[in-house]
């Protein structure tokens, strides 16, 4: 079958190092059957007499050959693998908090590290711990919970990122049987395509006019809570909310900030103080600047717990201490959140529930389409620390 294949030399190539991937016609050759006789060699074990098949798997193994199941899928118009395609997060945030945005990433060299014994720890440029805040720690839990419910329903899973364009969202959903997005505005038009031919679910989307499936949560909610506690509590009137607003989950967090103001006789902010991401160079440019001037309200609610932690060390800084001087809260839930000094108030989302529940939607989907879009807005809980002033 065409694509079942493994590597093996290349004769006669004069190419050093060359190979070439020996084939089912190969094998078919070297046992002296039929290429339909290794497929259901392989396939379909009980169909082939036991001393033709021990005569196939002698042949496949003499040749290093070993048959594809992606390739066996697509002939049969299914892979057996769920996508998960996420935004390029990890090198924008890496990028952010090293200062350097034009190869953030050393190339290694091999040559230069190869030993006869084991390469030293420093000689690999590796950082004794590396900063939690670098990475998209919401994605990750996101993407766990995705690869644990795809295992149980013994799907395989294949990971893409980067950008968010039409041309690679495509190139992913042409090898899988089902599509789970992050966030991304880019390709709405190739997401509509590619959801008439398999199911694709949206991640953390805000509900709009089309066929995609989505998982959402609270947003609203969840930031509400946390202003109440902040407000009827600790009796803090005087809030500023930290980050970008133009994100959908984002924007709705801002609005129940708003909310959870007004029912308490407080005038919401009209826009952030500092509308800053981790991907642009001068990250809470604005936050630093009313901290140096000690103009900072006495609580800063940021938009997600990366940027909280990366905000409390931009205070602590400018000479201010957290929480004595500003509450600073943050929105996710991640892990980091709780190793930081001091630990951080947050409201926590499901993360791991969301990427399990985007896998179950798509094996759902592709047994039996629905009839109209699934959605799924989960809730969220309030995980009071110390940023806030709590003990």
């Amino acid at each position: 079958m065409a694509g079942e294949t493994t590597e093996r030399p290349r004769e006669g190539s004069g190419e050093p190092g060359a190979v070439r991937r020996a084939t089912v016609y190969d094998v078919a050759r070297a046992a002296e059957v039929s290429i339909a006789t290794v497929s259901f060699a392989f396939r379909r074990p009980d169909s082939v007499k036991p001393s033709t098949r021990e005569r196939v798997l002698a042949a496949a193994r003499a040749l290093g050959y070993a048959p594809s199941g992606a390739a066996r899928g697509l002939a049969a118009g299914r892979t057996g693998v769920f996508g998960l395609h996420s935004f390029d997060l990890i090198l924008d945030h890496a990028q952010a908090l090293a200062g350097e945005f034009d190869d953030p990433v050393p190339e290694l060299d091999l040559d230069a590290l190869a030993a006869d014994g084991p390469i030293s720890f420093d000689a690999l440029g590796e950082a004794a711990w590396p900063d939690p805040r670098a990475y998209p720690l919401y994605v990750d839990e996101v993407q766990r919970g995705f690869e644990l419910e795809s295992r149980r329903l013994g799907r395989e899973v294949l990971l893409s990122r980067g950008s968010s364009s039409a041309t690679a969202v495509a190139d992913t959903a042409g090898r899988v049987d089902g599509l789970a997005v992050f966030p991304t505005r880019d390709a709405p038009e190739t997401l509509r395509t590619i959801s008439r031919t398999m199911p694709v679910v949206l991640l953390s989307a805000a509900p709009s006019e089309d066929d995609h499936h989505r998982v959402l949560v609270d947003n609203m909610g969840g930031m509400q809570t946390l202003i109440a506690h902040l407000i009827d509590d600790h009796g803090i009137r005087d809030l500023g909310f930290v980050g970008s607003i133009e994100p959908s989950d984002a924007a709705e967090r801002f609005r129940g900030m708003g909310l959870a103001m007004a029912e308490r006789g407080l005038t919401p902010p009209e826009a952030p103080i500092d509308s800053s991401t981790l991907a642009e160079r001068d990250s809470l440019a604005r936050v630093a600047e009313l901290a140096a001037q000690r103009r900072l309200p006495r609580a800063l609610v940021c938009t997600n717990d990366q940027l909280a932690l990366v905000t409390m060390e931009v205070l602590r800084g400018a000479g201010l201490d957290v929480p004595t001087d500003v509450a600073v809260t943050g929105f996710d839930g991640v892990l980091a959140g709780r190793l930081s000094t001091p630990t951080l108030t947050t409201v926590r989302q499901p993360m791991e529930s969301m990427g399990r529940i985007a896998a179950r939607i798509l094996a759902d989907e592709y047994a039996a389409p629905s009839k109209g879009p699934r959605r799924y807005r989960l809730g969220t809980r309030l995980e009071i620390r110390a940023s806030c002033g709590c003990a």
